[in-house]
């Protein structure tokens, strides 16, 4: 099943031209979503370029999981992680010594090759002022005060190392709302929350005039940064990364991450400054300009909702036809077009991964799966709506079922049929944009790295050029009807 998946979704990919396959020296770096990962995932990128090779980034992907399952399946080869995480949070073994980490880690093929010389614990953080004014100095004060609203970030709520311990051991009585982890300080400093999670190297702390709680009762490990890599990774690539063996403490790291989050400087561009510094590069190439980048956002993004569209149309439409005369059956296959459509957009890419991996052909199998609905519906719908004085004439004219079918029912009901792919390929513009958790591109990119550097113009710069996607769409469906169908069907 696997493999007829994957063979029709590459065949799908040849009916827009694609980019060219990499050569086998191609060294996939990704990242998480937050400030951090992703600036430490363009340092890595930048020194592996500089040495020769070509990086493919995945940058800004989903949590901790999707990026760990992506490494251990070979669709990543390195990204930043973090001792803590993978002891609570990936292998679920918290208070292992390192060697007892490294060595299941090697079970899996992956090693915690390069250690980058600091801790970024997570923490409890609240606005300065409030603190003083409710005497919050640990995180225990807080079953003091239940009128505080707390919010964490999706990841942090859910994981074993974070609120469910921290509620147990510290008997909270609050509940906490879900809420990205950048937003949470804008809510912090807006007043509609009191207490959100933290990193301690984050850059924002500064800004936003927070204060980290003292994990008075010791909840969270030690999160000792570094690159966790594939151990069938080109040795010479990893001889490269040991150059950024403990080249940054917990100071440095909050200049980066503040010189990205407060400073608005591009990641790519902190992550050049740090290699030139610290002599690990001579010259770094000049980042994409925005106009570049939105024009190769936009090509992405057509490619990955064209192909879902077409392929849905090859499906449901064939589908619809063979069906229509049975309503029970016809019934059947919008239950099933349908329950597919209630699942949440991330919940089925993440549960795709293990089927297909990361990149386009995950995206695309659940855009495909997205547009089946809108097109079974419509073509049944507008079947059913084909007049039965006229079926009748047909059949009274001697005309075979296929002949019915094909000069009298399905003309009548292409004006119905057009709209469900016009209404399919509206809804994959949208939900492609989601694309970007698992390394498809397209413009959901930048819509989720400037969430994840609090960046608006980066959050625009995908926002914008999909909503004119669409409109375009509209209107080129619009035209399409115009062109193609009869003059009284499209004004019926």
């Amino acid at each position: 099943m696997t493999r007829l998946l994957r063979g029709l979704l590459m065949l799908a990919l040849l009916v827009v031209p694609t980019a060219p396959l990499h050569a086998d020296e191609l060294v996939s770096v990704g990242s998480k979503t937050f400030t951090e990962s992703h600036l430490l995932g363009e340092i890595v990128a930048q020194l592996l370029e500089a040495r020769g090779f070509t990086v493919e980034r995945r940058l800004s992907l989903g949590g901790t999981l999707i990026a760990f399952e992506a490494l251990e399946a070979g669709e990543l080869d390195i990204y930043p992680e973090y001792t803590g995480t993978l002891e609570r949070a990936v292998l679920d073994t918290p208070g292992m010594s390192r060697k007892e980490l490294e060595a299941r880690l090697a079970a899996r093929g992956l090693s915690f090759a390069v250690a980058l010389g600091f801790n970024n614990n997570y923490a409890i953080a609240v606005p300065a002022a409030l603190a003083l004014e409710r005497g919050l100095e640990n995180i225990s004060d807080l079953a003091a005060h239940p009128d505080l609203a707390l919010g964490f970030s999706h990841e942090f709520l859910n994981r074993e190392d974070g609120w469910p311990a921290l509620q147990a051991l510290y008997g909270l009585p609050q509940r906490p709302t879900g809420i990205e982890h950048n937003l949470a300080y804008r809510a912090l400093q807006s007043g509609a929350l009191a207490v959100t999670d933290a990193y301690s190297t984050d850059g924002e702390l500064d800004r936003y005039a927070l204060r980290l709680l003292r994990d008075d009762l010791g909840l969270f490990p030690v999160y000792d940064a570094g690159l966790l890599v594939r151990q069938d990774l080109d040795p010479t690539a990893l001889t490269a990364l040991a150059a950024l063996e403990d080249r940054i403490d917990e100071r440095r790291m909050r200049a980066l991450n503040r010189a990205v989050a407060v400073d608005g400087l591009s990641p790519f561009d902190v992550a050049g400054r740090f290699l030139r510094e610290e002599g690990l590069v001579d010259d770094v190439r000049e980042s994409e300009s925005r106009l570049a980048r939105i024009a190769r956002h936009c090509v992405d993004h057509l490619r990955l909702t064209l192909v879902a569209l077409v392929l849905a149309c090859i499906v449901a439409i064939p589908l619809s036809l063979l069906v229509y005369r049975s309503p029970r059956v016809a019934n059947s296959l919008q239950y099933v077009a349908g329950l597919i459509q209630t699942v949440p957009a991330l919940a089925l890419l993440a549960l795709l991964i293990p089927v297909l991996g990361l990149g386009q052909l995950t995206a695309i199998l659940a855009l495909f799966l997205y547009s089946l609905l809108p097109i079974v519906r419509n073509t049944l719908a507008g079947l059913a709506g084909v007049d039965p004085l006229l079926q009748e004439v047909a059949r009274s004219l001697g005309m075979s079922r296929s002949q019915q079918l094909l000069r009298v029912e399905l003309p009548l009901a292409a004006p119905m049929i057009v709209t469900g792919v016009r209404t399919a390929a509206v809804i994959s513009i949208g939900t492609a944009t989601l694309a970007a958790f698992v390394g498809a591109g397209g413009l959901g990119e930048p819509i989720l790295t400037g969430l994840s550097l609090s960046d608006h113009g980066l959050i625009l710069e995908g926002a914008i050029p999909a909503a004119l996607l669409a409109l375009i769409t509209e209107f080129a469906f619009e035209r399409l009807e115009q062109h193609l169908l009869p003059a009284h069907l499209h004004r019926r």
